[in-house]
């Protein structure tokens, strides 16, 4: 690493950063040796779990690789983070799930990038769990709709689907979608709590629907590098799960915060920030580990 010049100043730097999510050509990411689809999930609330999905999702569609989240959360909040229309009677995973449109149809492009897709979620989606428990096949109603022929028509090389902060059905369909689980797991004290609740769930879900399915990634967010309790929380979960966790640590960052009421990505609304900085590193992470010249991790 270059050490600074002597007229290095934190503003330097971060024109520096942001000129590498506005020029990002000399850095494009490997593409993934199959497509990957990734189910982000975890029933805590107010863990960065949409915040993750989109800002990921946008930091590999800057790099070149093509990108669609499916925003699978009654409240859409993705979907406003990526500015996507999704007010009621717009075309989106709701109607998918009933089998009414396809993914082709319910797909916009972000204006963020050429790269970025949203299938939206509309007010509609908030009584879907309790439709889909009459329907057949209510497990699988997402799996059926994310078939390989329709994934091919959007031409994507990744899926994120982002869950609501629940167990339900709407998440069992994800986690039935879906060959990987992402988990982002916050570096404070009930950081742990109801995580094992989930894994039992995944492990229900590979048992009885999903054989394929494994948690392959754990992303640490909302590090506050000023407590100790934040390297404490780093360090129990990094012992207790292995290479799944990525090296990279979200940081509190109030930029994150803001961004979505902008109708924007971090990478969007301030790219050379530091919370821009590290999801453009987690997603770079992310993409050696689905190449084969990357660095491949296990699963749990």
């Amino acid at each position: 690493m270059t050490p600074p010049s002597s007229d290095w100043t934190p503003i330097a730097e971060e024109a520096e950063n942001a000129a590498r999510v506005l020029h990002p050509e000399s850095n494009m990411l490997p593409k993934p040796d199959h497509r990957r689809v990734l189910t982000v999930a975890n029933q805590k609330g107010g863990v960065g779990k949409t915040t993750s999905a989109v800002n990921l999702a946008a930091a590999l569609a800057v790099h070149g690789l093509k990108t669609l989240v499916i925003d699978l959360d009654p409240q859409g909040n993705a979907s406003t983070a990526l500015n996507v229309e999704h007010r009621s009677g717009t075309p989106s995973v709701y109607e998918v799930l009933l089998g009414e449109v396809s993914l082709a149809e319910a797909t916009a492009v972000s204006e963020q990038s050429p790269n970025l897709l949203c299938v939206p979620a509309t007010i509609d989606l908030a009584g879907a769990e309790i439709e889909l428990v009459e329907m057949g096949n209510r497990e699988s109603r997402l799996k059926e709709a994310l078939s390989a022929e329709a994934i091919d028509e959007t031409g994507v090389d990744y899926v994120f689907i982002d869950c609501p902060p629940s167990l339900g059905l709407l998440t069992v369909n994800a986690m039935v979608a879906a060959r990987e689980v992402l988990i982002p797991i916050q570096c404070e004290y009930y950081a742990l709590e109801g995580l094992g609740q989930l894994l039992s769930n995944i492990d229900l879900v590979q048992k009885h629907l999903n054989p394929a399915l494994a948690v392959s990634t754990i992303l640490l967010t909302m590090y506050d590098g000023r407590t100790k309790l934040a390297d404490q929380v780093t360090a129990e979960v990094r012992g207790h799960f292995g290479d799944v966790v990525l090296k990279t640590v979200i940081p509190r960052n109030v930029k994150v915060s803001e961004a979505p009421s902008y109708g924007q990505t971090v990478l969007a609304y301030d790219p050379g920030s530091r919370g821009a900085m590290s999801y453009m590193d987690a997603a770079k992470e992310i993409a050696e580990r689905g190449s084969t010249n990357g660095s491949r991790s296990g699963t749990l």
